[in-house]
């Protein structure tokens, strides 16, 4: 079995104990940043999810930046289709290997929100985007490996006679990990990640998802070479009602823009279909501890697990159990959070989990 792992989630956009709620609201600044990485990084988390968007600070900087003020951390960095050459991509990503001592691993992204990707300046359907995605990661990947000059001739890309150094510091090259809920990105995922995250969702859902994934993988020789993880929210106290009176406060006083916002920016995303469909059809709760709440104001990692550090660990458990290694997480405030995370509930997973996740 794998070893388990976590990462976290740096709020280069700022934080927040309640939507909605202006007093609430923590700024987006190098001090939050600087908070949250030792936060994360002396709560025993392993990678840091540095989030894009209009409203993100830039990814690869903060990474950058995260990077000189951490020392074994590593920063999960997005790779987005048609934003960077693919040849100056494999350049960064390598340089950014060896100058910090094999600390980064790539995150693929296609891309929510269909307008502020039009915004962006990038003017393929989602469906390229996720095509060129395939083509860019299999450039990437001979920039790395190939002795010699690297010729490819695609639908996108023609690169003639191409070849980089430094090579990456880890080999063959840094792990991908992919989120995604429609079929492309399964395929990708199938073909190319180290690590597919799911959003939120049934444990015995993920199990199945994760069998198909893994029979697409077998056609390329790669179904013992993919992990699966979950990207999830976690609202964890010492004792249950202050988690839930928490849970409460960080939803409670969203505007009608911030719910409406969700039900109409990001609706192409399958992944976010899937998750407010959850919501609708279960309620607040998909299962005990499994809370729906935070897909009313936020997209994406919109469910939460919620309780008491027991109840968290046994939930987080049901996604272990279900074929899960990889856990990307987040909470408010996220210094805070993390820290009632590496005392509290990674104890008891490392208990329950012996020789999978160290204490």
């Amino acid at each position: 079995m794998r070893p388990l792992e976590f990462g976290w989630y740096l709020p280069t956009h700022g934080d927040t104990t309640a939507y909605g709620l202006m007093e609430a609201q923590v700024a987006g600044s190098p001090e939050l940043c600087e908070r949250v990485v030792k936060a994360a990084e002396d709560a025993g988390f392993e990678y840091l999810l540095i989030p894009v968007g209009s409203v993100c600070w830039e990814a690869w900087i903060s990474g950058a930046f995260m990077a000189a003020r951490s020392e074994r951390i590593k920063p999960l960095i997005a790779a987005r289709p048609g934003y960077i050459n693919p040849v100056l991509m494999a350049k960064m990503i390598s340089t950014f290997d060896q100058m910090s001592g094999g600390r980064i691993c790539i995150n693929l992204i296609a891309g929510q929100n269909e307008s502020e990707v039009e915004a962006e300046g990038v003017r393929y359907a989602k469906e390229e985007r996720y095509a060129l995605m395939e083509e860019e990661v299999s450039i990437l990947k001979a920039l790395w490996t190939t002795r010699g000059p690297v010729h490819f001739q695609g639908k996108f890309h023609t690169i003639s006679g191409a070849h980089i150094r430094p090579r990456p510091l880890q080999q063959p090259f840094p792990k991908f990990y992919l989120g995604g809920g429609s079929r492309q990105a399964w395929e990708v995922s199938a073909k190319h990640s180290d690590v597919h995250l799911f959003w939120g969702d049934l444990p015995e859902r993920i199990a199945e998802n994760i069998a198909e994934i893994r029979r697409m993988a077998r056609a390329h020789d790669r179904e013992d070479a993919i992990g699966f993880g979950m990207r999830l929210q976690v609202i964890c106290r010492e004792d249950e009602t202050d988690a839930w009176e928490a849970a409460d406060r960080l939803v409670r006083h969203a505007t009608e823009r911030q719910k409406q916002e969700m039900k109409t920016l990001y609706i192409r995303s399958e992944a976010n279909q899937r998750v407010q469909q959850l919501a609708r059809d279960y309620g607040d709760l998909l299962m005990p501890h499994l809370w729906t709440g935070i897909t009313r104001v936020r997209p994406g990692a919109g469910i939460a697990v919620v309780g008491n550090p027991a109840q968290c660990a046994a939930t987080l458990q049901r996604f272990i159990d279900a074929g899960c290694h990889s856990f990307c997480l987040s909470g408010y405030l996220h210094d805070e959070e993390a820290e009632r995370f590496g005392r509290l509930i990674r104890p008891i997973l490392a208990a329950n989990n012996r020789g999978r996740l160290a204490a």
